[in-house]
């Protein structure tokens, strides 16, 4: 067999990799359970007209079909999802006289998009979703749950600063009402592409595109550049000197979200007001989130969301929704490939029990089910080879202990201090750190 050609896009990691990509999801996932929110996984194909709603992602979503079917099998018209949020606006329309709503929700689930491969963009990624949806109407403060919880996930992972930039869609659309702007849809587009144009080009277009003044493009510049850590964000709008009621409403909700999050925040995580935030998209009506990491902005927001007032509908019923998405594969992936995070091990196994000779396998086998017995993961050596090469072999798979049984007694042996006592297999348990690989993590050169 000749050697095999990578393909782009799709990462593979190798075992103490994927051990750190473990251990982020298992922390996640219990921020979100000790919150509430459910796990579901949805199928990984949706019809084809589902896919396609949004329009601007039609080039990008993988076609699924067998090699030898034709256009009348019963698999034609099918597509993988391109996120999680299509797929659970239907799974909640499939199930809702069985969900009990509120239903929060949590999604940790790959999904695939036909883009071009670069550092961040993957064709097949990992993404951590939370959501809540209620029916008919829902109640503001689980904007502030929502991103209370993400904020409190967050803050606990091993990785570069990470920042929760938020803001209010109803806070600049009455902004740029209160400004007289005609179609403030088109000011909301316009001003999203300040990430990627320089503030000049952006005023241009607002004059051109959105039919403003001068004198009104520099007031949505002026809106765009305010960001803050806290509530003062409110002082600095209000001496703009624009009046509207729906920029009221915006202020007040903008602050609940911030000072909701405030407890979250600490050198590895911060909350950011940003006025510059827009998220183009229509269906966004309230709230929006993006989520940056520091030293990586090149790579855009590793997250996102935000409100939608019509996540899903059957016609009858209106399904209104607020989540947030984390890009685990997009935010570990760069990392992993600098050679920034790793993990301890690339191997579940704390204990690696030695073997004397052969003959002593069995013995040394019953050490390993009485520490598994008690949650402790253990293997025994592959061969009975000095104990010098045995240590080595844990060494090399970083296993922190290395069990010794002997006719007169067992010990126990950290390898890296070196220290070797006397334990008992029925009672001896390592450091909770030692029992599941740990993510290891360096700061970026600067």
């Amino acid at each position: 067999m000749t050697r095999p050609t990578p393909v782009s896009g799709f990462p593979e990691l190798l075992p103490a990799q994927r051990n750190a990509e473990l251990a982020v999801i298992e922390r996640l996932r219990t921020t979100f359970e000790l919150h509430g929110f459910a796990n579901i996984e949805t199928r990984v194909a949706e019809p084809l007209d589902v896919l396609l709603r949004k329009g601007e992602i039609d080039k990008e979503v993988y076609v699924l079909r067998r090699l030898q079917s034709d256009d009348d099998a019963s698999d034609s018209g099918l597509g993988l999802h391109y996120d999680l949020t299509v797929p659970f606006a239907r799974y909640v329309l499939e199930n809702a006289g069985k969900l009990e709503f509120p239903f929060r929700r949590y999604q940790i689930q790959k999904a695939w998009r036909g883009e071009r491969p670069q550092e961040g963009r993957f064709r097949e990624f990992t993404q951590a979703d939370i959501d809540v949806v209620m029916k008919d109407e829902l109640p503001f403060h689980f904007d502030v749950e929502v991103a209370r919880v993400m904020a409190e996930a967050l803050s606990t992972l091993p990785l570069p600063p990470l920042s929760l930039r938020v803001n209010s869609r109803k806070l600049i659309e009455g902004f740029y009402r209160g400004i007289g702007a005609a179609d403030p849809a088109t000011v909301i587009r316009i001003i999203d592409k300040l990430d990627k144009l320089a503030a000049d080009q952006v005023a241009a277009m607002l004059v051109t595109d959105a039919a403003l003044s001068d004198e009104q493009a520099k007031q949505c510049l002026a809106l765009a550049d305010i960001s803050t850590p806290d509530t003062s964000f409110v002082a600095q709008v209000r001496a703009l000197g624009v009046e509207h009621e729906l920029l009221d409403t915006g202020l007040a909700e903008l602050t609940a979200v911030v000072e909701g999050c405030a407890p979250a925040n600490n050198d590895r995580f911060t909350v950011q007001a940003s006025l510059s935030l827009a998220r183009g998209l229509d269906y966004y009506t309230g709230t929006v989130f993006e989520i940056y990491m520091q030293g990586y902005e090149s790579i855009g927001s590793v997250g996102g969301g935000g409100r939608y007032d019509a996540l899903a509908s059957d016609g009858r019923t209106t399904y209104p929704g607020v989540g947030i998405s984390f890009g685990i594969s997009r935010t570990l992936v760069p990392l992993i490939s600098r050679g920034l995070l790793t993990s301890t091990r690339s191997v579940p196994s704390a204990v690696l029990v030695a073997l004397a000779d052969e003959e002593s396998r069995g013995a040394s086998d019953n050490v390993a089910r009485q520490l598994r017995a008690r949650g402790i993961p253990a293997e025994v050596a592959a061969s009975a080879q000095k104990y010098g090469r045995q240590i080595r072999y844990a060494d090399r798979r970083g296993i922190p202990y290395v069990w010794f049984a002997g006719d007169t007694g067992h010990e126990v042996k950290d390898i890296r201090s070196g220290d070797q006592v006397a334990a008992d297999p029925a009672t001896w348990t390592p450091p909770s750190e030692d029992l599941r690989p740990q993510v290891t993590s360096k700061e970026q050169d600067q």
